[in-house]
């Protein structure tokens, strides 16, 4: 009687288990991600502003920052459907500009960044 599965019977079952174990568990993160916890979100790019008084001018900026569910969800959504990186760039700096530069519309009323020059966007959740 074997008490340990032969090599290739071991290789099966974690195989087996993987495929349907990591699907399910991405899946779960992905609905916690744009329901309740939001994600962070680490860019660098371009930054400039458009609004009345701004003083700051643009320049490359690496930021780390949380972004809401609601944009996180887009941002899943858009990936999901397949789209670039590029395609990303103009919902990640909304995202950015809501949570990094805005504060979430607690400061910085009606500001709008613009960054024509995305370098690397990286998710974590």
């Amino acid at each position: 009687m074997l008490t340990t599965p032969q090599k290739r019977l071991q290789a099966a079952l974690v195989e087996e288990t993987e495929s349907e174990w990591q699907p399910q568990v991405r899946a779960q993160a992905r609905e916690q991600t744009s329901t309740s916890d939001g994600m962070m979100v680490h860019v660098v790019a371009y930054f400039g502003f458009v609004a009345s008084g701004s003083s700051d001018d643009g320049r490359e900026r690496h930021i780390t920052t949380a972004i809401s569910p609601t944009c996180a969800q887009q941002i899943l959504q858009l990936q999901a459907s397949g789209a670039t990186e590029e395609e990303l760039h103009p919902v990640v700096v909304q995202a950015v500009t809501e949570s990094y530069f805005a504060e979430f519309g607690t400061r910085a009323q009606g500001l709008r960044a613009n960054s024509p020059h995305v370098q690397s966007i990286d998710f974590e959740f």
